[in-house]
């Protein structure tokens, strides 16, 4: 137990959802304290009750739908639970904040940064609004947004998925709270991010006494980061202690198995002689900047620009770089979701100039997982109409038994139940989504898939889980992937080819174990010195 007097203390809390029959307890009488100035960590798989517990700390669960049968949640001496909506705002904001686990959903989209910073410093500190603007700007330097007082004015569909992460995370340290509730806060961050961000916690805290109630998947950051660690699986604390006695000496079977879950390395090099399923030559994706009165172009973000490359059939092509480089941008591109210059051939056709009805049947050969998996699944649909929705525009001639044969297949290749498939998705955790979203895209059976981030919200075992379900699906139905992400660990066990990006461009390409092994340039060498020695490098990464 921790030396320092409890700033949150939980005793025996229980959440459920539904009544009678249908009632699901997501948390099951869950206690622990967090110290004043104490960092705990919050760990365990997917859907094993650690951000319904949070939610419950700040009354932020869809009421009357989320109950609490059991439990008492004490805040600085306060007791929370028989606070009434107005009464708890008071603390939401003040004492207690939250970073989320996906930004794109909780910012939002129709107001600009500085509006959303802004406003919570207005409200709870009586800033004027040039004070406001002021502490945006280094708010958003702290956490480390290139042109801070540049990107004042660009909405949340304008950032990166990482900067849209630092922008929560700057809205939630902007009132210096007492406890900060972290919900996966580093997951759609690049490594090097990741130590700045990291480090600016540790700062925090240091000056201000912060305590902070971390969530994550990330056991390298927990033994960094944390005092203390809570191990929770389906609803339960299985185990809890000192993070140093947890890593060296775990008790349970379910923290042994978790860490000692590690993605192997083996990556399936393509044939000398397979063919090239995509290639593009000098392409660019330049966003105009538009300023004064007249909206006139005065400048462009090139998000991409002038990238070549080329994926053969069977291969595993690794793009990686820092949150803003241009990676996912440039799958956009090829996908042709969004405006490019530049030839782009997809299985020998030329693509670039097709016209919206030309790219329709060329899609069911194309698929994405996206970054942020909430986001791009319908709130309004089930589980098995999303799924089954590509379906009924590539397939119109199976029929309702055989489409719904194909959902139940695709669920059970990615590893969930489905007998699930008619809930919908706010009723599943970020990483039983991010498996939903990769059932959408392989059911279509496609040729090439753009992974986007798709292990981000996924605890180690369920990364080492889906790193062998991606190689094994790739196997079985010959796919050729395009794997976007941050984490060099996971990009090390499946790509066999690499391209890094920084600002748009590639600095660096070439096989991936000759990359890891011997990286030529500065900012490569600086990118994987952060993913493999965290402690080594604490964002040095120098223009």
């Amino acid at each position: 137990m921790s030396a320092h007097p409890p700033l949150l203390e939980i005793k025996d809390l229980s959440v459920a959802f539904g009544q009678g029959d249908t009632r699901v307890l997501a948390v099951d009488r869950v206690s622990f304290s967090v110290g004043k100035g104490e960092t705990l960590a919050l760990v365990g798989e997917s859907g094993s009750g650690k951000s319904v517990t949070a939610l419950s700390v700040m009354k932020l669960l869809p009421y009357p739908a989320a109950s609490h049968p059991s439990g008492q949640i004490t805040f600085n001496g306060r007791d929370l639970m028989p606070l009434t909506e107005r009464e708890i705002r008071s603390v939401r904001g003040n004492d207690i904040t939250i970073v989320f686990q996906e930004p794109m959903t909780s910012l939002n989209p129709l107001h600009t940064i500085e509006k959303q910073i802004g406003e919570i410093l207005m409200l709870h500190t009586r800033m004027t609004p040039q004070a406001a603007r002021t502490r945006t700007v280094e708010l958003l330097g702290q956490v480390g947004i290139p042109d801070p007082e540049g990107r004042l004015a660009s909405y949340p569909h304008q950032l990166s998925g990482g900067q849209r992460q630092r922008v929560m995370i700057a809205m939630a340290l902007a009132n210096e709270p007492d406890l900060l509730i972290a919900d996966e806060p580093t997951t759609a961050l690049d490594v090097t991010v990741q130590a700045q961000i990291l480090k600016l916690l540790k700062e925090i805290q240091r000056k201000s006494g912060m305590s902070l109630l971390f969530i994550t998947h990330d056991l390298g950051i927990v033994r960094k980061l944390a005092d203390r660690v809570c191990v929770m699986q389906a609803g339960n604390i299985v185990e809890q202690g000192d993070v140093e006695r947890v890593f060296t000496a775990p008790e349970h079977l379910y923290t042994k198995a978790l860490l000692a879950a590690e993605p192997k390395p083996d990556p399936a090099p393509p044939m000398p002689d397979a063919p090239v399923v995509m290639k593009t030559d000098d392409l660019k994706v330049w966003f105009p900047i538009k300023r004064g009165l007249m909206r006139r172009t005065v400048g462009h973000i090139k998000a991409v620009d002038g990238v070549s490359i080329a994926i053969r059939k069977g291969e595993t092509l690794g793009v990686v770089g820092e949150s803003g480089s241009g990676k996912t941008t440039l799958g956009l591109a090829l996908l042709r979701l969004i405006s490019s210059k530049g030839p782009v051939v997809f299985l020998g056709k030329p693509i670039q100039g097709l016209r919206f009805k030309e790219m329709r049947p060329v899609r069911r050969d194309m698929q994405i997982v996206f970054q942020d998996p909430y986001g791009s699944l319908s709130p309004r649909m089930s589980v098995a109409d999303i799924i089954a929705e590509g379906l009924k525009i590539h397939a119109p001639s199976l029929s309702d038994a055989e489409r719904d044969a194909r959902v139940v297949s695709a669920l059970k290749d990615v590893g969930l139940d489905p007998q699930t498939r008619f809930r919908y998705p706010h009723e599943f955790s970020g990483g039983q989504r991010q498996r939903i979203a990769l059932a959408r895209a392989v059911v279509l059976e496609p040729t090439f898939v753009v992974l986007d981030e798709p292990t981000s919200a996924l605890d180690m075992l369920f990364q080492s889980q889906m790193v062998d379900l991606l190689r094994e699906l790739q196997k079985r139905r010959d796919l050729t992937y395009m794997f976007i992400s941050h984490d060099l660990r996971v990009v090390a066990a499946l790509a066999s080819h690499l391209v890094v990006m920084r600002n748009g461009k590639v600095v660096e390409e070439g096989p991936a174990a000759t990359l890891f092994k011997t990286p030529k340039d500065a900012y490569t060498r600086a990118l994987f010195a952060a993913a493999f020695n965290l402690e080594a490098h604490e964002g040095a990464v120098a223009q």
